[in-house]
């Protein structure tokens, strides 16, 4: 399993991790973080599989939604009105569950995958589901975790009034921020929900920039990509009327669809790309060390 070479010993108390040999400029860092976009999007032209990864977590969580909203059908007394039954918040609760931890549990997968292609390896999905498998009880602990962040802040959005929604809000926000390489962290640290968040952060606070830089380059690139959807539709107007609308936007949104699943599988590598980064100072897969002539990348 790999693992961040020992150079520095981290304060975090979570294992050692290099040291920068110079602090970086705003847009020096914004340069590494298109670099790892591009490195991510490398990584998945090679390995197209990945793709069925977030494909086959949308379907899980999917069909968990479904039985949810079945089961307020059937066992709720006022289904129009669920928010006073205990079973709707029971229900409720083991849905955000199993959603966050198929969510975590196929990331995980992708991620592990792509550490195996980043450190000049020849991924299958089996290997990365082997990565996800090997971490179960940590990917369900920061699935409870995060099912239960996630019931709070819904909670006060909604018995908060507006107030209580831009709480929510800005909670939900920070807590995204802070947890964002909490994942790698999980599998190839090998520590628990607690510790991966402070060193999450501990690592996120070095590399801002360069997460920003790959956070908003990967983003431009698949909301450039999503635009040809509308000339479907409106295509499909201007061909055939009200038929026409409904192909193209039949169309249009399996187009999205696809999209969205590349978009998912694409993030889920970059945050390994930037971890990856952030821990060894290289970006990996092929790419020449003196490409970013930036010395390493973690920092005290």
């Amino acid at each position: 399993m790999w693992s961040p070479p020992p150079t520095v010993p981290s304060s975090t108390g979570l294992g050692p991790f290099p040291a920068r040999a110079r602090r970086l400029g705003f847009f020096e860092r914004l340069r590494i973080g298109w670099q790892l976009t591009k490195v991510s999007l490398s990584i998945l032209r090679r390995e197209k599989g990945l793709i069925l990864l977030p494909f086959l977590s949308l379907l899980t969580t999917g069909v968990a939604w479904i039985l949810f909203f079945l089961g307020i059908f059937f066992f709720v007394p006022n289904p129009t009105n669920p928010f006073g039954s205990v079973f709707f918040y029971a229900g409720l609760a083991v849905v955000y569950f199993i959603t966050f931890f198929v969510s975590i549990y196929f990331n995980a997968a992708v991620m592990g995958a792509a550490m195996i292609r980043l450190n000049g390896g020849d991924p299958t999905i089996s290997d990365g589901l082997k990565v996800a498998n090997e971490n179960l009880r940590r990917i369900a602990g920061w699935a409870l975790l995060s099912a239960t962040v996630g019931l709070i802040l819904r909670a006060i959005a909604e018995r908060a009034g507006i107030i209580g929604r831009i709480i929510a809000g800005f909670a939900g926000a920070a807590w995204g921020v802070i947890t964002y390489l909490v994942v790698p962290v999980l599998i190839f640290e090998k520590v628990g929900p607690w510790a991966a968040v402070k060193r999450s952060g501990s690592l996120l606070r070095k590399t801002w920039g360069e997460a920003m830089g790959g956070y908003f380059s990967l983003g431009a690139i698949f909301l450039l990509l999503a635009l040809p959807g509308l000339l479907l539709l409106l295509g499909g107007v201007a061909i055939g009327g009200i038929v026409g609308l409904l192909i193209g936007g039949a169309v249009a949104v399996v187009y999205w669809l696809i999209l969205g699943l590349l978009g998912a599988a694409s993030q889920s590598i970059l945050v390994t790309a930037l971890y990856r980064y952030a821990t060894t100072g290289k970006l990996g897969f092929g790419f020449p060390e003196g490409l970013l002539a930036t010395g390493t990348a973690a920092s005290r």
